[in-house]
């Protein structure tokens, strides 16, 4: 036997999941326990009490030669037998009016309604008399016999089964009430909600979003301000000033809360987050992020949750269509026919069900739960189908809050949003929260900003190349506040920070000049904006598609550089980002590192002013140029890994180009150069890195160059034209194949660089060291055998490159090159240790000459 608790066990679910259950579901589970108390009741009553008295029928059609008494004191009946056995051994009593039975009369055959002995009656009381035996009680035993039978032919099976039946159909309700909450495919996506529910609705994190919200967005509260002059220092309210558009980020603002019966100002209480906090709070929006993809995608808890309560509604209409069948047939009166007339003598009884009164009032009761079980089965599937329950929208909750981002959510996400609301609406509140990315947003520059003090960071400020102090902030979730608080920053660098603000604070930068934006869409408020556009002269953008390039680039108006790294192919996205160019007005630098076919027409829009043009391709093919020509004060053009096979024409046109540089191109001959002398102010000529095999003579009409780079070509040969130019200051043919050093070299009497490393000379000229103005002379990676003494002549040479030559000693006369010094000779270790020692030290000497290569 099992107790009630055992059988209250079966409805129980785990605890967390009451957030899950309706007040429907929560009373037909009480409705389901009363239930299960009927059925153990009825069930106990039955095993302990329930049994069946049953009386034979005195009728006189049983035998017609037995008549009644009409005295009313003793009604007995005989029963005609046929052997002596059956005399002896069937001795019946039928009950009438007399008080008493007397079991030892033996049966006889009755002949009239007045007993009178005839004579075959006393022979057999003579044999009876004469007979003896032993007293058996067998009337008793017939009596059980018969009570036994009626109970299973005579009583209904709907009373004898009736506590079984209840126990069944109620265990088959609570199975389906709770079904969904052990379905694995359903019970595991269940048990993750109300995990994540639970931990949402206790973040401190909540409370403190949800506090700010209300101290944001309560007009009220603002127009109910009262003594805001006479607040405490630490206490700041919010301005209009500076505030965001549209299109920028929102600032979280401080605001108060007010009592509804005192006007008292009330500063949320959860203002600093520590670091565990921060923590738990970020891993739940991934959990969140993650659950809501998982979810999203299908409705199979609404469907089953659906199918349940459908299950329940056709067994609550069952139920009540066949117990109504059966109520009339619970009775306390029933005639019995056991068909045992040879055994007792008696075909008919009449029997009692001392248990027919008690069930009849249970199932009138089990009745009545089950109507009202019925009912709220069709209320429930009344509210499934009466709204969208796959579609949920937290309009209100935006309405409420500044997380006018919180997106609405379908199919089973929808549906556990739904469920929860009849437990309460708060839970949903809370837990839009945490589905916000202005909420995360919000959570990371608050972890960001207890991460990131103004101490750490000025660990991390450094001097660039220019000697100016940079910070290079990398893969943060956001800026910190702290950055805007280090005034004397020169330049700073933002790498893949995609939710980068620039608050107004960054106008207290005002050393500010150079800000780098890589892969980092920076917003800015309007007042940053403006102090952007009047300081800042440099920006580098370095993007992925074009649509990541700020809008506000183009409209700083005083930028004088500008560095756009990423992919502008026009046929991808049409320049879409270029086409505002023409409101950088005072723009003079523009660097383009792309993969153009053509250098785009918005370029043009800043040719009058622009200086200087930086194209670097990744191998993309440059075809057309001719937008070039409209460029007439560029004076430094660089087109490099263009794939360009010639010199473009275009560049002929541009009469102030100072500096060409082709470099990393496909260039095989240069006989267009000879165009280049209506270049008059071009000083500097790079065609590094191509495939040129010879200089043409035409060169020695551009004669004003200076710089002349043909490093990494083809060529064999110098040509003597090449020395004709008497203003070049440096040289570079490194990584050819020249053999030989032409003498015409000692014509170059200004020359300061010469580099021809890389190459298969053997020999120096002695004309080499005329030209005594040299400051860097690159000879590695030949086939020399020997310096010159000669080479004590160049006084000014500060830099001299001999490895990977065949040397096997150094001249003595290297002592006398005054500037040069051992950090700016570089050879082998041995070929050192061959020079005397007096030429050691004074090479050794540090004298504080900076080093250049003029590379």
């Amino acid at each position: 036997m099992f107790t009630l608790a055992e059988v209250a066990s079966l409805s129980d679910i785990q605890p967390t999941y009451r957030i899950l259950k309706p007040w429907w579901d929560v009373f037909m589970d009480y409705l389901a326990v009363v239930m299960l108390m009927v059925a153990i009741f009825a069930g106990t009553m039955q095993l302990t009490k329930d049994q069946v008295v049953c009386l034979p029928v005195l009728q006189s059609t049983v035998n017609p030669k037995v008549q009644p008494d009409t005295t009313g004191k003793a009604d007995f009946t005989t029963v005609e037998t046929t052997t002596g056995q059956e005399e002896a051994s069937m001795r019946t009593v039928a009950f009438g009016s007399a008080p008493t039975v007397t079991p030892d009369i033996l049966l006889s055959r009755a002949t009239s309604s007045q007993y009178q002995p005839t004579e075959s009656d006393q022979e057999l009381k003579k044999e009876q008399k004469d007979s003896s035996g032993r007293k058996t009680n067998l009337d008793f035993q017939q009596y059980v016999f018969i009570n036994q039978m009626c109970y299973h032919l005579a009583l209904p099976w709907y009373s004898k089964y009736f506590p079984y039946l209840v126990l069944i159909h109620t265990l088959i309700l609570i199975v389906s009430s709770n079904f969904w909450f052990k379905y694995p495919k359903t019970c595991s996506k269940i048990e993750h909600f109300v995990s994540i529910l639970g931990k949402c609705f206790e973040s401190p994190w909540t409370t403190k979003a949800l506090s700010e919200t209300a101290c944001e967005d309560s007009e009220e509260n603002k127009q109910r301000l009262t003594g805001a002059q006479s607040l405490p220092k630490y206490v700041s309210t919010s301005s209009d000033e500076g505030s965001p558009s549209a299109s920028t980020p929102m600032i979280t603002k401080s605001g108060f809360k007010f009592s509804a019966d005192k006007p008292m100002i009330e500063i949320p209480s959860v203002t600093i987050l520590d670091k565990k906090d921060g923590e738990q709070a970020k891993a739940l929006f991934e959990k969140v992020r993650k659950f809501r993809a998982h979810v999203e995608d299908s409705d199979l808890i609404y469907k089953l949750y659906v199918g349940q309560t459908v299950i329940k509604t056709v067994k609550f209409i069952f139920i009540l269509c066949y117990t109504a069948n059966f109520v009339n047939t619970i009775s306390f009166e029933h005639i019995c026919n056991p068909k045992v007339e040879h055994l007792i003598g008696y075909t008919q009884f009449e029997c009692t069900h001392n248990m027919a009164y008690m069930l009849k009032k249970l199932l009138i009761s089990y009745i009545s739960l089950i109507c009202v079980y019925g009912f709220i089965c069709l209320y429930t599937l009344f509210w499934l189908f009466r709204i969208p329950l796959k579609e949920y929208s937290f309009e209100k909750v935006r309405e409420e809050s500044s997380f006018s981002d919180i997106p609405d959510v379908k199919n089973d996400f929808a549906f556990l949003l739904h469920m929860v609301d009849q437990y309460d609406q708060l839970y949903s509140k809370r837990f839009g929260v945490f589905l916000s990315e202005v909420s995360e947003n919000k959570l990371r520059g608050i972890s960001l900003n207890h991460e990131w003090t103004y101490e750490k960071l000025r660990q991390h400020v450094s001097r660039n190349a220019q000697d100016k102090q940079e910070l290079h902030l990398f893969m943060l979730s956001g800026v910190p506040d702290a950055v805007f608080d280090l005034t004397d920053l020169d330049v700073l660098k933002l790498e893949l920070i995609p939710e980068a603000k620039i608050t107004a604070k960054i106008s207290q930068m005002t050393n500010l000049q150079e800000l780098h934006l890589y892969h980092c869409p920076a917003k800015v408020e309007q007042t940053a904006f403006s102090f952007l556009r009047d300081h800042l002269r440099c920006l580098h953008v370095k993007f992925t598609d074009v649509a990541e390039i700020p809008a506000w680039v183009y409209l700083l108006k005083t930028l004088r550089e500008l560095y756009l790294i990423g992919n502008l192919n026009s046929e991808n996205n049409k320049m879409i980002g270029l086409e505002s160019l023409r409101e950088l007005r005072h723009l003079k630098i523009l660097h383009v590192k792309s993969n153009l076919t053509k250098i785009p027409p918005n370029i043009t829009d800043v040719a009058p002013h622009l200086t200087k043009l930086v194209i670097h391709n990744d191998g993309t093919k440059l075809v057309v140029l001719n937008s070039l020509k409209k460029m007439t004060n560029v004076a430094e053009l660089e087109l490099q890994n263009c794939e360009l096979e010639r010199i473009p024409h275009a560049i002929f046109s541009l009469s102030n180009l100072q500096e060409l540089d082709l470099k990393s191109n496909s260039i095989r001959t240069i006989e267009e150069i000879i165009s280049f002398q209506h270049l008059k102010r071009l000083t500097c000529l790079k065609l590094w890195h191509n495939k040129i095999v010879s200089i043409p003579s035409s060169i020695t009409h551009i004669k004003n160059l200076e710089s002349l780079y043909l490093s990494n070509n083809k060529l064999e040969t110098l040509p003597a034209a090449v020395f004709s130019l008497q203003k070049l200051r440096c040289l570079d043919v490194s990584y050819n194949s020249i053999a030989v050093i032409p003498v015409e070299i000692g014509l170059l009497q200004n020359l300061q660089h010469f580099h021809i490393t890389g190459n298969k000379v053997d020999v120096l000229p002695k004309q080499l060291f005329k030209c005594v103005k040299l400051r860097t002379l690159s000879l590695g990676q030949n086939c020399i055998t020997s310096i010159p003494d000669k080479v004590s002549q160049l006084l000014q040479l500060t830099y001299l490159e001999l490895k990977g030559n065949c040397l096997d000693r150094l001249p003595a006369t290297l002592g006398q090159c005054q500037l040069l010094r051992k950090s700016g000779l570089v050879v082998e270790d041995h070929l050192f240790d061959t020079l005397p020692s007096e030429v050691k030290e004074v090479l050794n000497q540090d004298t504080g000459i900076p080093f250049a290569n003029g590379i």
